[in-house]
């Protein structure tokens, strides 16, 4: 078999509120499952209880993915402010 090679590059990563994305997306997981939870007895009669577990999942890994996308950001402001400080004193 031979090796694949892209025709082009790859484009630039999408970047915005992704804090604000996560904690929406995580929000969203929870309010599903909160929902469905009355109806726990339906899906368990019709063995549809993994949608429920699937909305808590997708809530549980929402947290992570806040604790991941808030510890990125502040990473990338520290990395930030030590090039801004640099440049800001060679132009005085």
């Amino acid at each position: 078999m031979a090796k694949w090679t892209p025709k082009h590059e790859a484009p630039e990563p999408l970047e915005g509120p992704v804090v604000g994305t996560i904690i929406g997306g995580t929000i969203v997981w929870f309010a599903l499952f909160l929902v469905q939870l009355p109806f726990y007895g339906w899906f368990d009669e019709h063995g549809h209880t993994w949608w429920l577990w699937t909305c808590l999942a997708g809530g549980g890994l929402g947290f992570l993915g806040i604790w991941y996308v808030r510890r990125r950001d502040a990473a990338i402001k520290r990395a930030q402010t030590p090039e801004a400080a640099a440049t800001d004193s060679r132009a005085n």
